[in-house]
């Protein structure tokens, strides 16, 4: 307990100190929350389908082994 009030007293005698160690920390609680909700957002959350382990990708791989990423309407095409 007396380290508290110690530390405490301490913060007390310097403001400029106080403040800037305030500061940072704010800004990297502040920083983190939104970096974590970005990343929970887009990659920790289930997609909004019936079915999402369902869910394939389909790629054209050409001669040269090169994929080819293509919409639904040009797999929906007939084959001509």
């Amino acid at each position: 307990m007396t380290d508290l009030k110690y530390a405490f007293r301490q913060l007390l005698k310097n403001p400029g100190f106080t403040t800037v160690a305030v500061l940072t920390l704010a800004l990297g609680i502040g920083a983190n929350t939104a970096i974590f909700t970005v990343i929970s957002t887009l990659m920790l959350r289930s997609l909004p389908v019936k079915d999402p382990e369902e869910l394939v990708t389909v790629v054209i791989v050409g001669p040269a082994k090169t994929s080819h990423n293509f919409s639904y309407p040009l797999y929906d095409r007939p084959a001509s």
